[in-house]
């Protein structure tokens, strides 16, 4: 994408109302005024709040927003000129269940309170499949523990990915560390009994993976007390 493009999609994100692009001493300061205050300041109902973790173009979130409109939804990603497309998508189709924020995935602590999330979504995380890289793959123990903060006590977290790595490691862990397997699924487009969201609608990148007949898994678990 060109540096004119970027700079555009910048801009308009900046009048987006669904949009929030807080500084990093913002965040990290806990100067963010939506924290613990997401559903009675933003979208002004007493829905279950769900996220998307690095949500790319939005296009999970939204998909998610449309399919479920008793859900309030966020997406996170901390490149804006990526998920322009989904919050443009919202605001023209009018759809008022999903916002975005730009930030990093480490900071969603200082984002949500404890106990604000019902459920999080992880869709094609970039497995890091480096040994070195394990730090930054976003089910390792450490990022575990960071989404148990926001959670609530029976929150849920998704992980859909179409990296085999990625799904064997994260169910090695589970199962290493005692949390609790809900719902494991090595192809969700073959094999029955996948969850309506997971094979509802799928993500440009998914479209792709789909035609190469590339399986896409999927595991819903719960992190342990």
């Amino acid at each position: 994408m060109g540096s004119k493009n970027k700079l555009k999609r910048f801009k308009e994100n900046e009048t987006f109302e669904n949009v929030f692009q807080p500084t990093r001493e913002e965040v990290v300061g806990d100067l963010f005024p939506l924290k613990g205050k997401w559903n009675a300041e933003f979208f002004k109902n007493d829905n279950p709040l769900v996220l998307e973790l690095g949500c790319g173009k939005g296009e999970y979130s939204v998909g998610l927003a449309e399919r479920y409109p008793n859900k309030n939804f966020v997406g996170i990603d901390i490149k804006g000129a990526r998920f322009w497309r989904g919050a443009k998508t919202a605001v023209e189709t009018g759809l008022h269940n999903v916002a975005f924020i730009r930030t990093q995935i480490e900071l969603i602590n200082h984002i949500f309170a404890e106990n604000e999330v019902d459920e999080i979504w992880i869709t094609f995380p970039d497995p890091q499949i480096k040994y070195k890289r394990t730090k930054h793959r976003m089910t390792n123990s450490e990022f575990l523990q960071l989404y148990k903060k926001v959670l609530k006590k029976e929150g849920v977290v998704n992980l859909k990915t179409d990296s085999e790595f990625m799904h064997g490691y994260t169910l090695g862990l589970l199962h290493g560390e005692g949390h609790e397997v809900l719902y494991a699924n090595h192809n969700v487009y073959v094999n029955e009994g996948s969850p309506e969201e997971v094979t509802a609608f799928q993500t440009f990148y998914e479209k792709q993976y789909l035609e190469v007949n590339k399986a896409i898994t999927y595991i819903r678990f719960k992190i342990k007390e």
